[in-house]
């Protein structure tokens, strides 16, 4: 107990010496505000890079199974709908405009989706098929995953994890790039990517993702049938998505109170 609490101690000091504040997002109709800290040797390019590998090497394993699916009509509706809420991604953060966005779709029973730093987006067929997902509800999933890439609550993670990391290895971590510190990278990134969300995390991309999906022209009541499939999902074995994204009580209840805000984003978009 009392060595956990010593290493607790040196993180907290790690972080207040190492991170930044930032708003990575501008609050949009939703209002999400919340200020961010950073570790400042860790910047958003960093995180991208290393996303971008192990979504390449995603990729070409899915490719060498043959599951990697680009003619089905689940690809095509997928990538026309990323398409739409990409387009409105710089509504948060200009920047997005100029990320390297990737859009592929897996097939596998799996019931998931994700997209990681820099707009890396995997939808998985189950998801789809299995839910019986409409346009406007897949719109409400891939937005969910691009306001968690948009918030960069990736790189939040990896932030506080490095500051557990560095002060379980001690001062010498801060220095170069020797083999300790890359097998200390890829810790952290192992750690912070299979992470569940906090739920703070959860209601901002459920927030953002709902604005995208209205800006977008998809009815963001849709958000409302996606978690409640969801939650009849995860009645039997939970699903892969429930995982990282754990269900809150008060989840729909956020939503709705947050879909009159964006109603008229929605309405005009339909125009």
């Amino acid at each position: 107990m009392r060595k956990s609490f010593v290493v607790s101690l040196l993180a907290a000091g790690v972080l207040l010496a190492g991170c930044q504040a930032v708003n990575t997002t501008s609050g949009g109709a939703v209002g999400v505000q919340r200020q961010q800290y950073m570790f400042s040797m860790l910047s958003t390019d960093q995180v991208n890079q290393m996303y971008a590998q192990s979504y390449q090497q995603t990729l070409g394993e899915a490719s060498n199974k043959g599951v990697l699916d680009k003619t089905s009509n689940d690809a095509k509706r997928v990538q026309a709908i990323a398409t739409r809420l990409i387009a409105q991604a710089p509504q948060f953060r200009p920047d997005a405009a100029q990320w390297n966005w990737e859009v592929n779709v897996i097939k596998s029973d799996e019931l998931n989706a994700n997209c990681g730093p820099g707009g890396k987006i995997i939808v998985y067929t189950g998801l789809i098929d299995q839910l019986k997902l409409t346009d406007a509800e897949i719109a409400a999933v891939v937005g969910h995953e691009i306001a968690h890439a948009l918030r960069e609550h990736s790189r939040e993670a990896m932030s506080k994890a490095y500051g557990v990391e560095m002060a379980r290895q001690g001062a010498t971590a801060f220095l170069g790039l020797g083999q300790d510190s890359v097998a200390m990278a890829d810790a952290v990134v192992n750690y912070a990517m299979t992470l569940p969300n906090s739920r703070a995390n959860e209601n901002e991309a459920d927030l953002i993702g709902l604005e995208l999906s209205a800006r977008a022209g998809y009815d963001p009541n849709a958000a409302i049938t996606l978690w409640n499939k969801m939650s009849q999902a995860s009645e039997g074995a939970p699903p892969e998505f429930m995982s990282t994204h754990p269900a809150s009580s008060s989840r729909i209840a956020s939503l709705q109170a947050a879909i009159p805000k964006v109603m008229p984003l929605y309405q005009a978009a339909k125009k």
